[in-house]
């Protein structure tokens, strides 16, 4: 994450004058500024491809009973209060509470065999973002880099002056930030870059307004004469370097000063950012709500050329009352999805983009009793069978993928991992997942290993 907030640090792009940003610096974690993080993205990224990625994150996992791989015929403990409804793609059918899915089931791929056999969120989340079991609810330090960081490293961003990862409003898994979204040894200049990480985890009904980001509000309220002493003194360094410096070292040093201003402050980053710029006829189509605007706010950055965007989608882990859980946050993401698809497809986007939407795991297929204190029937952990949804991104589409037994508890056709699935992104992104880079402890370890991409839908 990048701190470039006067004042105590925080995660989010918060208030610098154009000037004042050029000569203070832009400070980060382990000290790191916006030009080193820029620098040390040149020097790891690869030949240039225009794909994109967006990932919306169904934190806490969501029911594939709920949303993707119902089951009609199984006995009424597990098959849950919803039925089902057709797609527009002959035999495929979804939950009927997915009515715009169902409208663009020909985009989709419909995954229904994904599988890692735990129930931990801190092993599940990390396990589906970064494609390896690491770290666990016993020891939840990141113990690998997600697959966001590693697009940050291997592409950067498609079109100069944005960042490469953005996370939105901010980049999380089980309440960890960036969690496992980040970037682990990698090193910090890979992390997501988070737009707001003080107004955060917002609930699907949230009545936070999203608009304009206050990254952008602060930059035009900036007083630069705050700087003024900091500035001279900072001058002053900056004199004596480029005296003692004849190598060049320091035009380099400046190209990446003004490529970090450029990339807060252009007319590029600014305008990505800004949903005040949309047709408000437009927006209202993804809701009103912050899931929708933040995923219209997804569409505008890999337009503008941010090459992977993830989408804060959180509170899934509900363990009783299945209608008053999953049933107030599927129409939302319904609805986004629906608009997100439509609004790519109208723009000539949707080969190059891959929607992905996906939690840590599904849910128990034999619904509970409830939980204490609320006993109303539920879903507890299940990582033995999850659902996850493929769009776009110039795959083949309209199929299912996979499946479960008759009671969706594991599979019984096309098991995948989350490696396979993340290969498979990779795929998409150009990315050689064979590739290695050294851990923590200095030893080369590939990006993914003992996987292959969904070959039957590339």
């Amino acid at each position: 994450m990048l701190q470039i907030r006067e004042g105590v640090p925080a995660r989010n792009c918060q208030g610098m004058t154009r000037r004042s940003a050029l000569k203070a610096g832009f400070l980060g974690l382990s000290g790191l500024g916006l030009p080193d993080i820029l620098r040390l993205r040149a020097q790891g990224a690869t030949a240039r491809k225009d794909t994109a990625v967006i990932l919306l994150w169904l934190d806490g996992g969501p029911s594939q009973l709920e949303t993707y791989d119902p089951k009609p015929d199984a006995p009424s403990e597990y098959r849950g209060p919803y039925g089902t409804i057709a797609t527009n793609v002959p035999g495929i059918r979804i939950s009927d509470m997915l009515p715009n899915h169902a409208r663009h089931a020909d985009k989709m791929v419909f995954v229904r065999s994904v599988h890692h056999d735990t129930g931990d969120h801190f092993a599940g989340a990390h396990w589906m973002l970064t494609g390896r079991f690491g770290s666990t609810t016993a020891s939840p330090t990141p113990k690998f880099p997600s697959v966001g960081s590693f697009t940050a490293k291997l592409r950067g961003p498609n079109q100069p002056g944005l960042p490469a990862y953005v996370g939105l409003p901010s980049a999380q898994s089980v309440y960890l930030f960036p969690g496992y979204q980040g970037s682990a040894y990698l090193g910090p200049a890979y992390n997501p870059f988070d737009v707001d990480r003080e107004v955060r985890y917002l609930p699907a009904n949230s009545k936070v307004k999203i608009g304009r980001p206050r990254c952008l509000e602060n930059l035009t309220q900036a007083q630069p004469g705050r700087f003024e002493s900091r500035l001279h003194l900072n001058a002053q360094f900056d004199k004596i370097r480029r005296d003692l410096d004849r190598s060049g070292t320091m035009e380099s040093l400046d190209r990446y000063q003004l490529e970090a201003v450029d990339m807060i402050l252009s007319g590029r980053a600014r305008n990505a950012f800004d949903l005040d710029k949309e047709d408000p006829r437009l927006a209202d189509r993804y809701g009103t709500g912050p899931w929708g605007r933040y995923t219209l706010m997804a569409r505008r950055l890999v337009e503008a050329g941010v090459t992977f965007v993830t989408v804060d989608m959180p509170h899934w882990d509900d363990h009783s009352n299945i209608k008053e859980g999953h049933g107030y946050k599927l129409p939302h993401v319904d609805q986004a999805v629906g608009a997100l698809l439509e609004d790519l497809d109208v723009r000539g986007m949707l080969d190059r983009v891959l929607v992905v939407v996906m939690g840590e795991f599904g849910r128990t297929p034999k619904i509970n009793t409830g939980q204490p204190g609320i006993p109303i029937p539920g879903r507890d952990h299940w990582g033995a069978a999850c659902s996850v949804l493929l769009a776009g991104g110039g795959l083949k589409t309209g199929q299912i993928v996979g499946a479960t037994n008759a009671r969706a508890e594991y599979p019984v056709e096309r098991p995948l991992t989350p490696a396979d699935l993340l290969a498979t992104v990779y795929h998409v992104l150009g990315i050689d997942h064979s590739l290695t880079f050294p851990d923590f402890a200095g030893r080369p370890i590939p990006i993914l290993d003992e996987c292959r991409p969904i070959t039957e839908i590339l």
